[in-house]
């Protein structure tokens, strides 16, 4: 029996703490094949960042990226970075499990949060963001 080749494609994930992005892509980045958000998912602003919209978004992104032919996805975690927090918010975990749960098959997770090396001024000024 032939086994079928298993097609893959690029989860990026970008969660800061107040939305998660799930965008599927091909394997080139140059065609998407689905695209969620928290927002999409939730009536709430203030649910858009949870681990529960997070996984919403992600089991309907990896359901219609299994649709369109993708058995296979490696997944890239981006956080806001630059001056903001290097660590990605609490839906990151929760969608890549999401997409394991949903039939992908996991491939490389990477983290791609942008460092700036030398940048612009910080926000606040010389003594900073009075509360």
């Amino acid at each position: 029996m032939a086994e079928k080749k298993l097609k893959w494609g690029i989860a990026n994930i970008y969660s800061s703490k107040n939305n998660t992005l799930i965008h599927i892509t091909d394997i080139t980045k140059s065609e998407t094949i689905s695209r969620w958000s928290g927002g999409r998912v939730v009536k709430a602003d203030r649910m858009e960042g949870t681990p529960y919209a997070a996984m919403t978004a992600a089991r309907s992104a990896a359901e219609e990226a299994i649709e369109k032919g993708i058995g296979g996805v490696h997944v890239q975690v981006r956080a806001p970075g630059g001056h903001k927090t290097k660590n990605p918010g609490a839906g990151a975990q929760p969608a890549i499990r999401a997409l394991a749960r949903a039939g992908l098959k996991i491939g490389k997770i990477e983290d791609v949060t942008p460092i700036p090396h030398d940048t612009t001024r910080k926000a606040g000024g010389r003594r900073g963001r009075r509360l």
